[in-house]
């Protein structure tokens, strides 16, 4: 069956920076435009970035917007989320998702619009 691997979480101190990676096996990658959330216990899934199929259109929840950078490599079949200038804020488990759209440029935010889903990685931003 498909699987989403999240890596990279971990503590970091706020300013820092961390490299979350996404790896997917037996899913057709680049039919797929790819999506990273963020969940806190008892608060709904948050969208934090998004990225289309053939990579070119990429989006952003507002409070990372210059902070954090997604891109993907459909070769490897693995999407990256790189975290700059981590706030406290951002703390929170991190999961990658994966979903169809024939339109290669196009992204979605709300969850509901993603097929599969990875376990999440933990990222804690200390003050």
């Amino acid at each position: 069956q498909v699987q989403l691997v999240e890596s990279g979480g971990g503590l970091v101190q706020a300013g820092g920076s961390l490299r979350l990676s996404c790896a997917a096996s037996k899913l057709t990658f680049n039919i797929y435009y790819l999506g990273w959330f963020r969940q806190d216990p008892g608060k709904e899934r948050e969208f934090v970035a998004a990225i289309s199929r053939s990579g070119s259109t990429t989006e952003y929840q507002d409070s990372v917007k210059g902070r954090f950078t997604i891109s993907r490599d459909n070769a490897k079949k693995e999407v990256y989320l790189q975290m700059n200038s981590l706030k406290p804020e951002d703390t929170g488990v991190y999961s990658c998702a994966a979903g169809v759209l024939a339109a290669m440029t196009m992204v979605r935010r709300d969850p509901r619009d993603y097929e599969y889903w990875g376990q999440g990685t933990q990222v804690t931003v200390s003050s």
